[in-house]
């Protein structure tokens, strides 16, 4: 396929496996880049040292266009973004921050940059800060999410109309389907986030996998809305936090429940009981664990099926 995301990133088909923490190491991000898409480091649950390593596998694994996702208000951000000019990477998804405050840098190093919104308020901003794409992310993805709680469905259309350059879609695509949808709301690529954790490559426990795949309808909520808002999947841990927002707990008593390394006992070490589950509700529609390669070109031929049905109609 030709469009303005796969010209700008050099890839054949217009689907971006995202950068989820624990869950979007090496191997899943050179499986996808080998097959056509873009893959993507999770920079977030990385080390300096780990991202140098990460990044040396999948250039060793492919010499096909890869990216980066780098959360910005990471603690360690300077030596991120020392690893990522030494190391060559030319593509960076910047999320969680302000996108002036590097996209001009990042760019000065010949680095195309991309940034994560959540309303048309900071798409725009975005588009200023002189970023070459974004990520229009809806309230159905997993992991952190934006306050106004805006669908895909609406945010897609929304995003699209209000700024010139190209839009990403993502939350709630996990099949070909919903890839033509996002491009009939005005998208030309999406990211695959939920879809991909359950992958042979994904670096996810496999016990959380087969949460994952376990999900049905209702399984995910959006919650510790006072600090970040996240969605995870109900467990005894979510539980705690459901009780202690519903007795009135404020944001410092929240923080202390939730700890630290909450996300990384659940998704990358499989703690289900005390871990913390982040995944989208198309998790309800994920009923296997696939190798990422099926995944994509499966998305790809149902695209093709699904856009010839309508043009039929």
């Amino acid at each position: 396929m030709k469009n303005r995301i796969c010209d700008l990133f050099n890839i054949q088909y217009p689907i971006i496996q995202a950068g989820m923490i624990w869950c979007s190491g090496w191997e899943l991000a050179a499986a996808v880049s080998k097959s056509g898409g873009l893959g993507i480091l999770g920079a977030g649950s990385m080390y300096p040292d780990v991202l140098r390593d990460q990044v040396q596998k999948v250039k060793k694994a492919t010499s096909q266009p890869f990216a980066v996702n780098l959360p910005l208000l990471y603690p360690q951000i300077e030596d991120h973004l020392e690893i990522i000019e030494q190391e060559g990477v030319p593509i960076v998804f910047t999320s969680a921050g302000n996108p002036a405050k590097y996209t001009a840098r990042l760019k000065a190093m010949g680095i195309t940059v991309v940034h994560v919104v959540s309303n048309v308020k900071f798409a725009l901003k975005a588009e200023a800060a002189g970023v070459d794409a974004l990520v229009a992310e809806g309230f159905e993805a997993g992991g952190h999410n934006g306050r106004e709680e805006t669908t895909t469905l609406c945010l897609i259309p929304m995003v699209s109309d209000a700024v010139k350059i190209p839009v990403i879609a993502a939350g709630g695509i996990a099949d070909g389907r919903a890839m033509l949808a996002a491009f009939a709301l005005g998208a030309e690529a999406v990211q695959v986030g939920s879809r991909f954790v359950a992958s042979e490559e994904s670096s996810a426990h496999p016990a959380f996998k087969q949460v994952v795949v376990a999900a049905g309808e209702g399984a995910t909520v959006l919650t510790l809305k006072q600090l970040t808002p996240v969605r995870m999947i109900r467990n005894p841990f979510y539980e705690k936090v459901a009780a202690a927002e519903l007795s009135g707990a404020d944001a410092n008593t929240l923080n202390e429940l939730l700890g630290r390394g909450r996300a990384k006992k659940g998704m990358f070490e499989g703690d289900l009981e005390a871990g913390e589950l982040e995944i989208g509700q198309v998790a309800a529609a994920i009923y296997d664990v696939k190798p990422a390669a099926d995944i994509l070109h499966s998305m790809w031929a149902e695209f093709l099926v699904a856009k010839k049905r309508l043009a039929d109609l």
